[in-house]
């Protein structure tokens, strides 16, 4: 019986061995999103203090195909994934939008006067409401929405060139025809 006692706690510690051996075989950039083909929450953000860009409504993502990007100045990945944006809403006429998420106004409008503005509106989200109707689980997060207002991909992460190149930019093409 003693014996018995002594493989419990091995057979607990192999099955949660397993589990953890599974989870980390999984693309953590895959989270799921009830958004996905669904409208885009209805949002009236106020623009950054001190900006000349245009607030960010739910309205100004109909009628096209864009880009909705969710950042922060204090996000190291956001300033990685930025040249890319900047890239993308010079070269590749798609509308960047983004979502100062969580962030001092006056820190936001810092880091785009330091790395430039990729964006055609940008949101101001300082309490995060926002972004938790839009299900942001960190920034940066980017989204994909159609020309009728609808979700159609969500990128987790910093967005690197092969994202671009390989997904982003072949879902936006097929999405505008």
């Amino acid at each position: 019986m003693r014996r018995v006692l002594y493989l419990v706690p091995l057979a607990a510690f192999l099955m949660l061995a397993a589990w953890f051996a599974i989870g980390l075989t999984r693309d953590p950039s895959k989270l799921p999103s009830a958004l996905l083909d669904r409208p885009v929450p209805d949002f009236a953000l106020p623009a950054l203090a001190g900006s000349d860009v245009p607030a960010l409504t739910s309205a100004a993502l109909q009628g096209k195909v864009s880009l909705v990007n969710v950042f922060a100045s204090w996000c190291v990945p956001c300033r990685a994934e930025h040249p890319i944006l900047m890239r993308l809403a010079r070269e590749n006429g798609v509308p960047v939008y983004g979502i100062s998420y969580k962030d001092k106004a006056a820190d936001s409008l810092r880091f785009l006067r330091e790395l430039g503005n990729p964006y055609a509106a940008i949101g101001h989200d300082e309490s995060g409401r926002v972004g938790i109707e839009w299900g942001v689980y960190g920034v940066p997060e980017t989204f994909v929405v159609d020309r009728a207002g609808r979700i159609r991909h969500k990128h987790v992460g910093p967005i690197t060139p092969k994202d671009l190149q390989d997904r982003l930019l072949p879902l936006m093409a097929e999405l505008a025809r």
